[in-house]
């Protein structure tokens, strides 16, 4: 095999590889602009808290950075424990424990 045609398929893997790289780059956008974007109540649902305040079962926990009235679905919770957000009613969330 000459010197020439090996700098030949070493160029075509290259760009099968950059062609990959963009093409992977281009399908992972498309998703991104028509996935929906979930914000306010619904981007709660599902968050790990940690507990503030004894939940027996009314205290506070703290999700996203803010700190939230909560509504524990059974049981008892002790401060520094995680519980998942499960609903929200009133701007008191509904969780359970993790």
């Amino acid at each position: 095999m000459s010197p020439l045609a090996i700098v030949g398929i070493i160029s075509l893997v290259v760009l099968v590889i950059i062609v990959g790289y963009y093409i992977k780059d281009i399908i992972s956008k498309i998703n991104t602009l028509f996935r929906r974007s979930v914000t306010g109540r619904e981007g709660l649902i599902g968050k790990t808290a940690i507990v503030k305040t004894p939940l027996s079962p009314r205290g506070t926990v703290f999700v996203e950075g803010e700190n939230w009235t909560a509504m524990l679905e059974e049981g008892r919770v002790e401060p520094g424990e995680e519980v998942v957000v499960t609903g929200i009613n009133n701007l008191v969330l509904s969780v359970v424990k993790k």
